[in-house]
């Protein structure tokens, strides 16, 4: 049976397989079980009284004492036609005298205490190893049946073994010391002060045993025991800490098994953050969630049985039940749990990672999130901080900005698992592609065969980096400030960025500037070499280019144009803040240096709104020309919106500045994320 999640809470089951997140095995399905939340963030219910744990174990034992019951009743009943043939009892029955008097049960003579019972019943009476064996000698020459002597010589030969006698003495030293009376409880954590009191009222006295008092309780060694009792009445009379149940575990015996009780306090505004799922008729704790109340108490396990909560039964009841069971349930939660057979280690604090998703993700459209309810969303750009990796299909995470307002962590795929699948869902989108006309089948099969090897994410990293977009570990950068970072503008022609980066350049001149590019072209007469132009040979051109050293290149007229990472570094030295206007394409050079650029996409308005920019600017473009801006922003977007740090649309002029200029000044006052192998 499958267990299928609803977005109601609820689940239900299904004849069926399927992956619960791992490696895929084609040749053998792997069987799963969908997990349950027994609790979610939004729906807590309402707070019930606690239950003590001292109820809790007596209604075990109540349990255990009728089963005992019950196995002596169906004892004797099968017993019971042997009993009425036994000659002894017979024998018996037809002389009741027959036998001796047992000493333990003499008339009590002398003062009666409560119940009946003499002052100093409290212990029980303990034999000592001769009165037994004399008892035992006494008890066989005062039987005349052969097989009731038989049977008491048996007795005899077993307690003058040595093993016997061990554990015989064992028995009694136990007994004894259970019995032992506690010490006497001070009525009083302050005695030396009651006796400075009846000094002073008895100092004036003429009585002669006022004198003798005051003399008494002024000696040295009453003085002494006074300060004794002070010191252990002190820790005696001290009230125990009040530890909530939040934070007990004990182990018992219940039916034959051993279970543990578990007390938990879980608040009103704090999930149990838990997740079951059922194994035939048993509740199984499959997952413990970052920030709940069993995360923080420690002692709930994955792989424990739940039996009870709060005195409900849970053992054969789905997950649907058990999730209407504890969302009305506050306050003390008392547990009774099958400890889990497999023993893991002690957990290891684990190091938080931060990410930047590069994929968007709703778990309500994802089939394979084992517990749909603590699926976390996000989109691309999102910063993931992802704090267990315990399972590596499924790792738990909180976004950056709702650790305050999120307290579960959330579930997001790991990386692997969404390289894989990903990878697998283009191979199937691949095999559903028509063939084209006049290609082979076997050339179809030959591609096939070579993309999934081109997929395999062990054995080719960086294909699936490229093509496979998942996270990227990210860290916490604040720039000097004698290094600024450069910004780069990302935009559809016809989008604003060149306006404001001239804008930019002429409003604070001493702050921003550009870099200068090179250039194969002739210099005329006004340029000067290292500020208009570096006028270098197209040898000399190609070889850098060939070197990767330019941020982008192109030809005009015959001459090569192109803005080279030294370039930017130069002014970068100089204390300014480098502006560029890049295509897409220079994105990975310029993220592959060690320039740390800003990058910051401006996107074009509606396509009313951007007609009425550009004719502003005396332009009048085409209704086509128009949409084919908005589809190459949006193609933009989706292809390289990974890698933008900010977006701003350019819906007005004025306000897009005053955005920009907004962002650039926050990297002085605020830190940014940044991939954090650039940090290394």
């Amino acid at each position: 049976m499958m267990t299928t999640s609803h977005m109601n809470g609820h689940v239900t089951e299904s004849d069926g397989g399927g992956s619960g997140g791992g490696e895929s095995n084609q040749e053998e399905p792997q069987q799963w079980h969908r997990e349950m939340a027994v609790d979610c963030p939004g729906d807590l219910g309402a707070r019930t009284l606690p239950v003590r744990r001292s109820a809790q174990l007596e209604r075990i034992r109540q349990h255990q004492e009728d089963l005992r019951r019950r196995r002596e009743e169906e004892g004797r009943n099968r017993q019971e036609l042997d009993l009425n043939a036994s000659i002894r009892l017979k024998k018996l029955s037809q002389n009741p005298k027959v036998g001796i008097d047992n000493p333990t049960f003499d008339p009590i003579e002398g003062p009666v205490g409560p119940m009946g019972l003499p002052p100093n019943l409290g212990a029980p009476t303990l034999l000592e190893l001769e009165e037994l064996l004399m008892s035992l000698k006494q008890v066989q020459h005062c039987l005349s049946d052969a097989q009731s002597q038989e049977d008491v010589e048996l007795v005899l030969q077993l307690v003058q073994k040595t093993d016997f006698q061990k554990a015989f003495n064992i028995h009694n030293a136990v007994a004894q010391h259970m019995n032992r009376p506690s010490p006497p409880f001070p009525h009083t954590d302050r005695a030396q002060g009651l006796a400075q009191e009846v000094q002073s009222m008895v100092h004036n006295s003429q009585h002669k045993e006022g004198l003798e008092l005051n003399t008494l309780l002024s000696s040295p060694h009453v003085q002494a025991v006074l300060l004794a009792h002070d010191c252990v009445a002190v820790q005696e009379m001290q009230l125990e800490p009040l530890t909530p149940d939040d934070h007990c575990e004990t182990l018992t015996q219940w039916g034959g098994e051993t279970v543990k009780i578990v007390c938990i306090e879980k608040a009103r505004d704090i999930p149990l953050g838990a997740t079951v799922r059922n194994d035939m008729d048993s509740v199984i704790i499959s997952r413990i969630v970052k920030g709940g109340a069993a995360e923080r108490s420690g002692l709930l396990h994955e792989g424990d049985e739940v039996l009870e909560i709060n005195g409900v039964e849970i053992r054969g009841k789905d997950v649907n039940e058990v999730f209407d069971i504890l969302a009305d349930m506050h306050g003390n939660l008392t547990f009774i749990l099958i400890p889990s057979p497999q023993t893991k280690p002690p957990p290891i604090k684990e190091t938080v990672v931060h990410v930047k998703a590069y994929f968007d993700y709703d778990p309500s459209d994802d089939p394979y999130v084992p517990c749909r309810e603590l699926g976390l969303c996000f989109q691309k750009g999102d910063i993931l901080h992802i704090i267990s990796q315990d399972d590596p299909n499924w790792w738990q995470a909180y976004r950056d900005g709702d650790e305050d307002n999120q307290p579960l962590a959330g579930l997001v795929p790991g990386k692997s698992f969404q390289q894989q699948r990903e990878a697998m869902k283009q191979t199937i989108e691949e095999d559903k592609e028509p063939e084209k006309s006049g290609k082979l089948w076997c050339a179809k099969k030959n591609k096939k065969k070579r993309k999934k090897l081109l997929y395999n994410s062990k054995q080719n990293d960086d294909y699936d980096n490229e093509e496979i977009l998942t996270y990227e570990e990210m860290a916490l950068y604040h720039q000097p400030a004698n290094r600024k970072r450069p910004i780069a503008l990302i935009g559809p022609p016809n989008c604003g960025q060149n306006e404001l980066r001239q804008r930019l350049l002429s409003s604070e001149p001493d702050r921003f500037g550009g870099a200068v590019p090179h250039t194969t072209r002739n210099r005329r007469d006004v340029e000067v070499s290292g500020r208009d132009y570096h006028f270098v040979s197209r040898q000399a051109f190609d070889m850098d280019a060939t070197a990767g050293k330019f941020i982008e290149s192109g030809e005009f007229e015959k001459n090569l144009y192109g803005t080279s990472t030294d370039s930017v570094r130069q002014l970068i030295n100089t204390g300014k803040i480098c502006l560029l206007c890049l295509h897409t394409q220079s994105l990975k050079i310029l993220r592959n240096s060690d320039l740390k650029p800003y990058i910051i996409f401006i996107a074009p308005p509606s396509q009313e709104r951007l007609r009425a920019l550009l004719a502003k600017e005396s332009k009048n473009p085409k209704p086509e020309e128009l949409r084919d801006i908005i589809e190459k922003a949006r193609e933009m977007e989706q292809n390289f919106g990974h890698l933008f740090d900010a977006a701003i649309v350019n819906t007005d002029q004025d306000k897009a500045y005053q955005e920009l200029l907004r962002l650039i000044n926050k990297l002085d006052t605020e830190p940014q994320w940044v991939p954090s192998s650039w940090l290394r």
